[in-house]
C-alpha cells in the first residue's frame, strides 16, 4: 500500500498522468483498510484465547511477547519491514511489480479460504480476494495508459505498440 501511494506521489507526478497518480492513491488507501480489516478479524479469532489456546495453535510466542495485541508478521512469523517496498523509480516496472503483488495476495486469501470453516471469516477473505482481483485489473489499464504516455511523449522505452512512429 505504501509502495502504490510512493508510485503516485512521486513518479507519475512527474509524468503528468494524473488518473493514474489518483488511482494509486485511491487502491493505497484501501490497502490500508484491508489491513484493518484483517487485524480486527484476527483481534476477533483471538478474544478470549488462553494461553494454552495459543500454544496449541502454535501461537506461544505471539502471546508471550505481545499477548492479545496484535504483531504483524507474514504466516512464519517474520515481521513486517518496510525493504518489502519494491520502488525502483520506473513507473512501468513498479506497476508491473504492483501486479504482481496484487497477484500473490489473491492466492494468499485463497490459501486462507481453503484454511479455515468459518462462514464470517470466508466472507470476509472472499471480499478482500475480490479487491485483490480489482486491483489488478486497474493497475494492468494503468499501465497500459502509462506506456501509451511514454510513447507519445517520445521517452526512451519502446515497447509498447502504441501507434505513435
Amino acid at each position: 500500500m505504501i509502495q502504490y501511494m510512493q508510485l503516485g506521489a512521486n513518479e507519475l507526478q512527474c509524468l503528468h498522468v494524473h488518473i493514474a497518480k489518483a488511482l494509486l492513491t485511491d487502491i493505497g488507501t484501501e490497502e490500508l483498510a484491508h489491513m484493518e480489516m484483517i487485524a480486527a478479524l484476527v483481534y476477533k479469532l483471538v478474544d478470549g484465547a488462553s494461553c494454552e489456546d495459543f500454544k496449541e495453535a502454535g501461537w506461544e510466542g505471539q502471546y508471550v511477547q505481545h499477548n492479545h495485541g496484535l504483531f504483524w508478521t507474514d504466516a512464519n512469523g517474520v515481521p513486517w519491514s518496510a525493504k518489502y517496498i519494491a520502488c525502483l523509480g520506473d513507473p512501468i516496472a513498479d506497476l508491473t511489480e504492483d501486479m504482481a503483488a496484487e497477484q500473490k495476495a489473491r492466492v494468499t486469501y485463497e490459501h486462507l479460504i481453503a484454511c479455515t470453516e468459518d462462514p464470517c471469516v470466508k466472507d470476509t477473505l472472499r471480499f478482500l480476494w475480490q479487491r485483490e482481483v480489482i486491483h489488478f485489473q486497474w493497475f494492468g489499464e494503468t499501465l497500459n495508459d502509462v506506456q501509451e504516455w511514454m510513447c507519445k511523449a517520445k521517452h526512451v522505452w519502446h515497447g509498447h505498440k502504441c501507434g505513435c512512429e
